[in-house]
């Protein structure tokens, strides 16, 4: 319950997954049904690119399982994500939000299965330089204080976001770190549990925002840039994805090997991959990072545990082997980590996302094409034609690598990707056409689409975009 002295807030989220916020003093228990029961009226031409100031109004209509205690308001507060409606009362239909929505739907109808994501959130936290218990340069990869100085931030940020209703798998700092013109670069990362699609969306959301705004709490800065400098470690979003059936994984078969439900959906990926970047990486900074040897995806591939490929397998306790018992010497049979527990945890990673991504369209998107891939009839030929257990950067795999196709260098591309295969997210209604045109609209803006050369000319240019896009995403 809402106390007659409580602010609620109804959080927006925009073109770019970026929250918004109303902010209603609730002074007595009807103007509080009335918030809840019919939402409020905005500008939606001051929100969507594609809407048109004539004809603009939009209901917000709040909903009520993305409900949170604000955890920065001095006045008890609580917040709630919104969903977009048209003067008749029906969903926006460009709405992101109704978009992943209408995927899903569609999944589920089609196929009979419901589809589960989560995201991997990198970042870089920013402050002056620190010369005390240095970490050599871009060795940060799980370490701790003091060599990592942003542990307790880190801490307080998963304890926020839970409270929030995040569901956290861990946290840890990740390998980039370097120093700057006297700032202290440090990457961290924080990882979600798997949950249904909708509410892995809203989590990131509304995590990116805490993070932002202890960051600001705190004096320092953070960014969720995909690339800062060149031949430091970039920060991705990667988005692990699981299928089910009746609330059971289908992932893997009776052996713990991977599925044919889940190789048809990674064919599914390898066909919509040139087009999902219009969606996952969504400024010219992000194709500095989609570059050889940095642990960022360049080729349209996929295999076991391999981290230069788009879309990794990632181990999924799918052994038959108690490691639990086995660490700790406990006598056979053991009570923890019995056998065939673990196989319901496999997933499928897509590491070619990063932190400018609009989250709603990226997971509408894998969800999109991994119907797609189930409902392809050469599906599993094509899976096993785009597979790869070798590092296909290496010189002597050169002949793989030249047969694989290429992910776009730049938005130009990804936008002509989008255009090439905007039927197959337009089909059955998921992907409105107009949404699709102010995508296309927006990534051709750029005009990058010689950007990595231009760049190689002239080294002040990444300067100058890195800082435009520095508070992307």
């Amino acid at each position: 319950m809402i106390f007659a002295s409580s602010i609620s807030d109804i959080s927006l989220t925009d073109r770019k997954s970026v929250v918004k916020t109303l902010n209603f003093p609730v002074t007595n228990c009807q103007y509080l049904n009335t918030i809840l029961s019919f939402g409020e009226r905005v500008d939606g031409s001051s929100l969507f690119p594609y809407i048109e100031a004539g004809s603009s109004d939009l209901y917000v209509v709040p909903r009520f399982s993305t409900a949170y205690l604000d955890p920065f308001a001095e006045i008890p507060t609580l917040g709630l994500l919104c969903s977009y409606f048209t003067k008749d009362g029906v969903p926006l239909e460009s709405s992101p939000e109704y978009t992943l929505t209408k995927a899903h739907n569609e999944f589920k109808e089609s196929t009979g299965y419901t589809f589960q994501a989560m995201g991997e959130l990198e970042f870089y936290l920013v402050d002056n330089e620190d010369i005390m218990f240095p970490t050599p340069n871009q060795r940060g990869y799980h370490e701790s204080t003091p060599f990592t100085k942003f542990e307790s931030f880190r801490c307080e940020a998963m304890t926020l976001i839970a409270k929030a209703g995040g569901d956290i798998k861990y946290g840890h700092s990740e390998v980039g770190n370097f120093t700057l013109n006297g700032k202290m670069y440090e990457q961290n990362e924080i990882e979600f549990l798997v949950t249904d699609v909708e509410k892995a969306a809203d989590q990131l959301v509304i995590a990116k925002w805490i993070l932002r705004t202890l960051a600001y709490n705190y004096g320092i800065d953070i960014t969720f840039a995909p690339k800062i400098t060149t031949g430091k470690a970039g920060s991705g979003l990667h988005f692990h994805t699981k299928i089910l059936k009746d609330g059971k994984s289908i992932m893997t078969d009776s052996d713990g090997k991977l599925s044919e439900t889940a190789r048809r959906a990674i064919a599914g990926y390898m066909i919509c991959a040139s087009s999902l970047t219009a969606f996952g990486n969504a400024n010219p900074t992000s194709y500095f990072r989609l570059v050889p040897h940095q642990e960022a995806p360049t080729s349209i591939c996929w295999g076991d545990r391999n981290r230069s490929v788009l879309v990794r397998v990632p181990l999924g306790w799918s052994g038959t082997s108690n490691m639990v018992a086995i660490a700790n010497r406990c006598p056979s049979p053991s009570p923890w980590g019995r056998d065939g527990e673990g196989l319901d945890k496999q997933t499928v990673e897509l590491r070619s996302p990063d932190g400018s991504a609009d989250i709603y369209l990226m997971l509408a998107g894998l969800v999109t094409a991994a119907r797609i891939g189930l409902e392809t009839p050469d599906a599993l030929s094509l899976a096993e034609k785009t597979y790869v257990d070798i590092n296909i950067h290496d010189p002597k795999n050169k002949a793989k690598l030249e047969s694989l196709d290429q992910l776009p260098a730049s938005c130009f591309e990804s936008a002509v990707e989008l255009e090439n295969k905007r039927a197959l997210y337009e089909e059955k209604g998921v992907f409105s056409p107009k949404l699709i045109d102010g995508i296309i609209s927006k990534l051709k803006s750029f005009e990058d689409a010689n950007i990595r050369e231009e760049v190689k000319h002239s080294p002040a240019l990444m300067e100058d975009l890195v800082e435009k896009f520095f508070h992307c995403g």
